[in-house]
């Protein structure tokens, strides 16, 4: 037994400790269970919205309730127990860091409204099971398990036979259950079982009307999501209304969306709305149950409210959207006219020219071919043979004075005229050094002013300003186009 049962034992279904870190530091329910007003926010918001399930009131109605509430609160707990403004205890409930309620502005409204976010109904529903419960009920769960059970094996039973088989044994019962009710045998559920029952229906009625908020938040994120990628697509416009479109459609075939639509249609049948209307009414007849929840008894209309608030909300993105796309049409569409406008503009203009010349420089369309054979071949070059057998001796007395007459300049004479040119200054300028002593060497005379490296002596060029040297040469004048160049004392240098 031992061995069987490791086999078919499953690891339970836990949470990591990451993902719990990160619901603790993100979720906006566990904030709210942090916080230190939590108990104001769930129990004004709860009345007003849970318990009323009204939906996107307006600032001033809000505003109004909570203020009379945080008067009462101060008046039995103190006068400083709450001490900011109805308006800023909503801001600061809507705000991103807590996100307990949405605030935003209805098409043609210029006040805001606010709607229950779906972590403010996870933390009531949670915060309403802590305390300990008198009665609790298994068995209305278990029947309720064995029903979904047969359901979904049943359901996915393609097999005739066996479906023939279940339904024989469903028609027995209920024809057993008739016969028992000729005999005048009815078997009634004890307070036990009725109490049971009626736990667990008031707890999933609740549960279903809170689901109705995540499934609009849903809903908006999905938009949000397309809204997104509207604004950063890049290709063409084609291809973003199929994309869009089949966004669009992706949101009502989802699992989600499937499932509202048909918990909607199921809702709005005329049949489905009486039959729960007269099992309402007779449920508040039992008087085994004690005392029922109020609420209780209209909880379909409150899902018929809830559900058309939903798809109003979808109806409501579905239209911003197509508004959205068109302002992105509008927006292709004006540029197109813009380019058509000066098109026809510069087409005005070159007709009323006397001649117009109208052309248009292209590129050589042509490809530039070259064939293997067009290209020359391989030739060998011809090496110059040198003969070195019939050198002869020269003459000794030739004139030597071309190799020694070659262009010199020395340095150590242009410092010295720098320094000259200094005297008592810190700077002067090549300009001036070349009024007093001109350039006799030309450019070679030029370049050796510019690279002076003389202890005590710095070149400085100023690339801002520039000057003209000029200086004559062979008859012709010459005139060099460079930064102005001083020269100064590097005091640094000097001992």
């Amino acid at each position: 037994m031992e061995c069987l049962y490791s086999q078919v034992r499953e690891e339970p279904v836990t949470i990591q400790y990451d993902e719990l870190a990160h619901l603790r530091a993100q979720h906006p329910a566990w904030a709210l269970l942090r916080s230190n007003n939590a108990a104001l926010v769930l129990s004004f918001l709860g009345r007003v919205f849970v318990d009323n399930n009204s939906s996107d009131l307006p600032a001033t109605v809000l505003t109004a309730a909570l203020d009379e509430e945080l008067y009462a609160l101060n008046q039995r707990l103190g006068e400083d127990s709450f001490p900011k403004t109805a308006s800023a205890y909503l801001d600061d409930w809507a705000s991103p860091d807590h996100g307990w309620l949405r605030k935003y502005y209805p098409a043609g409204s210029d006040e805001a409204h606010f709607d229950l976010a779906p972590a403010v109904e996870k933390a009531l529903l949670w915060v309403q099971d802590l305390p300990a419960r008198e009665f609790i009920g298994t068995e209305s769960r278990l029947n309720i398990i064995f029903e979904l059970l047969r359901q979904m094996v049943f359901g996915a039973e393609d097999d005739p036979e066996r479906r023939l088989v279940e339904l024989r044994r469903r028609r027995a019962e209920i024809d057993e259950e008739i016969a028992q009710a000729d005999r005048g045998e009815i078997t009634v559920l004890d307070a036990v079982s009725q109490r049971d029952r009626y736990q667990q229906f008031a707890r999933t009625a609740r549960e279903l009307l809170a689901d109705f908020r995540e499934v609009e938040e849903n809903f908006r994120k999905l938009d949000r999501n397309l809204r997104e990628q509207i604004a950063g697509w890049t290709g063409s416009k084609g291809a973003l209304l199929d994309e869009a479109l089949g966004s669009r459609n992706g949101i009502a075939e989802s699992d989600q969306g499937r499932s509202f639509q048909t918990f909607y249609d199921f809702l709005l049948s005329y049949h489905k709305q009486a039959e729960l209307t007269e099992l309402l009414e007779r449920l508040q007849q039992i008087e085994d149950l004690g005392r029922q929840d109020g609420r209780l008894s209209r909880i379909h209309f409150d899902w018929i409210d809830a559900s058309e608030r939903t798809q109003a909300t979808v109806r409501l993105l579905s239209d911003q959207l197509r508004r959205f796309l068109d302002d992105q049409v509008w927006l292709e569409n004006r540029r197109v006219f813009d380019l058509l406008r000066a098109i026809e503009a510069k087409a005005l203009r070159v007709r009323e020219q006397a001649s117009p010349a109208v052309g248009m420089e292209l590129d050589d369309t042509s490809l530039g071919l070259s064939l293997p054979m067009e290209r020359p071949l391989y030739r060998r070059t011809l090496r110059a043979p040198l003969e070195s057998e019939s050198m002869e001796q020269g003459n000794n007395d030739f004139d030597s004075s071309a190799m020694l007459n070659q262009l010199y300049v020395d340095r150590d004479v242009l410092a010295q005229r720098v320094l000259s040119s200094l005297g008592r200054h810190d700077q002067v300028s090549l300009s001036e050094v070349i009024i007093g002593e001109p350039l006799e060497q030309g450019l070679a005379e030029l370049v050796g002013y510019l690279s002076l490296n003389q202890p005590g002596l710095s070149v400085i060029f100023d690339e801002e300003r520039r000057e003209r040297i000029e200086w004559s040469a062979a008859d012709v004048e010459r005139v060099a186009d460079l930064p102005r160049v001083n020269f100064s004392r590097d005091r640094s240098e000097t001992p």
